[in-house]
């Protein structure tokens, strides 16, 4: 398996997993897989795969990143925000999150937004959570800007874009919402590719320019644009 199908596969499971979540007018719908990686695999057939989650998988306004860490921390007897206490740092190996959706880098709940969570795996000298695969930026429907990427930087994680699922990502997600279809469009800034296709009077040549200057126009038009007519 080739590097490109092996995250093309991990987020079409995660689009499945996102499937799963109930379709809200206040939240996307995400899905999100936490893996364990032989360092230099780029097949992928080392990997472990040791939770997933989607968005409301638990109760209360549960983002898929949160669920994932949640379960993972359920099975090992700890509270979700212990959870790197828990999480395997084997010599060779690097833990690697799928999301089908850019880690939210603040929330209107009050809630950890998804990058603290995973940022909070790496404290106090942990391995923690190394890179993180996404397949569209947050919409900045709720929020604003998104400032995920920044913030995973900032903590040191890699991050990676895994391109052409977008509009795929973005169905599902918005599932729920009022102007879906829009939303998805503006994400993927198609609005802004049909005003741009509209003629641009300054991009006429001057050939044309001249061409149109030369056809008779409308006595009536020309009135309405404030010419002086004569009889």
């Amino acid at each position: 398996m080739t590097n490109s199908s092996l995250h093309a596969t991990y987020m079409q499971k995660c689009i499945s997993l996102a499937e799963q979540s109930p379709p809200r007018p206040t939240n996307f719908r995400v899905g999100a897989i936490l893996l364990s990686r032989k360092e230099d695999d780029p097949t992928g057939s080392s990997d472990k795969i040791l939770s997933t989650g989607y968005t409301m998988e638990l109760a209360g306004n549960t983002h898929a990143e949160q669920c994932c860490l949640s379960n993972f921390a359920a099975v090992h007897n700890v509270p979700e925000d212990q959870v790197a206490s828990v999480l395997p740092a084997e010599p060779g190996r690097k833990l690697i999150m799928y999301v089908t959706m850019e880690p939210c880098g603040k929330r209107l709940s009050g809630n950890a937004p998804c990058v603290q969570r995973i940022t909070r795996t790496r404290e106090g000298g942990r391995a923690g959570i190394h890179k993180v695969y996404f397949g569209v930026k947050e919409p900045g429907t709720f929020v604003g800007a998104s400032e995920g990427c920044k913030m995973l930087t900032a903590a040191g994680i890699e991050w990676e874009h895994v391109g052409g699922f977008e509009r795929e990502i973005l169905t599902v997600a918005t599932a729920g919402h009022e102007n879906a279809e829009a939303e998805v469009r503006a994400a993927l800034g198609e609005g802004e590719k049909e005003s741009q296709k509209e003629t641009n009077v300054d991009d006429i040549s001057p050939e044309e320019r001249r061409r149109q200057e030369q056809i008779p126009r409308n006595p009536k038009k020309r009135m309405m644009e404030g010419e002086t007519l004569l009889y």
